[in-house]
């Protein structure tokens, strides 16, 4: 593993254009600003029988918020709330602790564990999770 915070994987995530803009009519929408750097992440969603059947965002950030907000949606489809404040709780793990990367779905956010070592960057990989939580009713 790369301890490059931009590695390749990062870099090719955060180019990546998958779930990118808004829905047409979304069950719940959310926006969440990072004050220290000014990124910002609006999460649209549609969800049905509890778990996410659609899901796109829009961000205004760095690297790292970008290749985060396109990892998180390619693998929230299909989940449901508790589900994915598991995976917010393992990313965060990952990075203040250095816990193990979360497994599948959340495989991709193993790139990020070099951003460990940079605490004030942890915020810009969380960040598209906290719009997600604010979306679903879950607070942050």
């Amino acid at each position: 593993m790369s301890t490059d915070v931009y590695q390749a994987q990062v870099m090719a995530l955060s180019k990546d254009e998958s779930h990118a803009g808004s829905l047409p009519a979304p069950s719940a929408s959310a926006t969440v600003d990072n004050a220290l750097c000014g990124d910002r992440v609006k999460i649209d969603l549609t969800v049905a029988e509890g778990r996410i059947t659609d899901i796109r965002h829009h961000v205004r950030g760095c690297v790292l918020c970008k290749a985060s907000a396109v990892a998180m949606s390619a693998a929230a489809i299909g989940r449901d709330a508790q589900e994915l404040a598991a995976a917010r709780q393992a990313v965060s793990a990952m990075l203040k602790e250095k816990a193990p990367a979360p497994g599948a779905p959340w495989t991709a956010y193993a790139a990020f564990s070099p951003v460990a070592d940079y605490k004030s960057r942890h915020t810009c990989v969380l960040l598209a999770f906290d719009a997600l939580q604010k979306a679903l009713g879950m607070g942050r």
